[in-house]
């Protein structure tokens, strides 16, 4: 069993710090989803799987209305088998929430909404250049609460200017309003986004690495205290809520991409479809999808496995690596064991509180 991702490359206006594929103008949206349909079905030529999740990410899907994420949803149902209980998340921002809106998307089958909150705080907000205030914040999501049991919204922290009485503030109000599941990103400065420019022009103020570790370690025992399982770096559920299609990439699981800049895995191969609306309409115009690929070498499957493993609670199962490979793993392992970053339990290393601050280091360190 597998997912789909489908990315809807459309957002009202750009948040600065974001370093995904999208545009502004809706000018080109009837095309765009119709050659996405397209790609569906060209797509589905090369695969024999049933489907579990399909997740609705971007830009922005609840820029769309209940017609077009149907059209694309029974596309979808034409050419792949879709399990009857398959988790289908779309991702919504606050200011597109109304009642009639959530009532159209589970109407047509979507089960599971993914809000882009970021923060409560009208401050923050602003900073960032999100299109939604704090009041729509907190009252998208308390009408999304009423309509959907399966909710998760994404916070930042780590923003200059958000103090830890501010972070607890935002972490209380999502654990008050009952929100199952939780995905909460340290702000990252990406290259060529407008804040990686205004932070070098000295108009925004740079990100404090020390703040944003301290606000890391405080959300995992405010987490913990509420009963969320911390099962992924990032992410933080309550028991029954784990995202299902993001633990497939997690469990290195196969999916499939669709739209522009999407990226598919099958398992041997890595795939990325051009990041350009344009390019990417007129090849499915033409019946020819454009993308590159990388086919994976076993030295990086196996580097990928103790990345996204180490990133899980589960940790990474020594036990399903060669004698050799086990051995290497562990004697590479054993600074941080000795550090107390790493625990070493029944043939599993796992990263405590403390090696979360530093799991992409770590893991790059195991990797041969």
């Amino acid at each position: 069993m597998s997912g789909i991702y489908i990315h809807i490359p459309f957002c009202k206006q750009a948040c600065n710090y974001c370093n995904f594929h999208f545009a502004t103008s809706l000018l080109k949206k009837d095309v765009l989803l119709d050659a996405i349909c397209k790609e569906i079905a060209l797509t589905a030529k090369d695969q024999d799987w049933r489907v579990n999740t399909i997740y609705f990410g971007g830009g922005t899907p609840s820029l769309l209305d209940r017609g077009e994420v149907d059209a694309i949803l029974q596309s979808v149902r034409s050419f792949y088998e879709v399990d009857a209980h398959a988790e289908i998340t779309l991702e919504a921002n606050p200011d597109d929430i109304t009642a009639e809106k959530l009532q159209g998307w589970k109407g047509i089958g979507i089960n599971r909404l993914s809000i882009g909150v970021q923060s409560f705080f009208e401050e923050d907000l602003q900073w960032m250049n999100r299109a939604h205030n704090a009041g729509q914040a907190r009252n998208g999501l308390e009408l999304a609460l009423q309509h959907f049991d399966n909710v998760t919204i994404d916070l930042i922290y780590g923003t200059p200017g958000l103090t830890n009485e501010k972070w607890r503030q935002n972490v209380a109000t999502a654990i008050a309003l009952g929100v199952p599941h939780l995905s909460c990103y340290a702000l990252t400065v990406e290259p060529k986004t407008p804040l990686d420019k205004l932070i070098r022009l000295h108009k925004k103020e740079e990100v404090n690495a020390d703040v944003q570790s301290e606000q890391f370690l405080l959300l995992m025992d405010w987490a913990s205290e509420a009963g969320y399982e911390h099962y992924e770096i990032s992410n933080f559920a309550k028991p029954g809520f784990r995202s299902r299609h993001n633990a497939s990439y997690w469990q290195g699981k196969p999916y499939v991409g669709i739209g522009p800049s999407a990226h598919s895995f099958n398992g041997a191969e890595r795939r990325w479809n051009i990041a350009n609306n344009q390019r990417y309409i007129d090849g499915l115009e033409r019946g020819v999808l454009p993308f590159e690929k990388e086919v994976l070498t076993p030295v990086q499957k196996l580097n990928e496995s103790i990345m996204i493993s180490l990133r899980t609670m589960e940790g990474l199962d020594l036990g399903k690596m060669s004698q050799e490979e086990k051995g290497a793993v562990v004697k590479a392992a054993q600074k941080y064991i000795k550090q107390q970053l790493v625990l070493h339990e029944n043939d599993v290393l796992r990263l405590t509180n403390e090696g979360r601050l530093y799991a992409d280091g770590i893991a790059a360190d195991l990797f041969f």
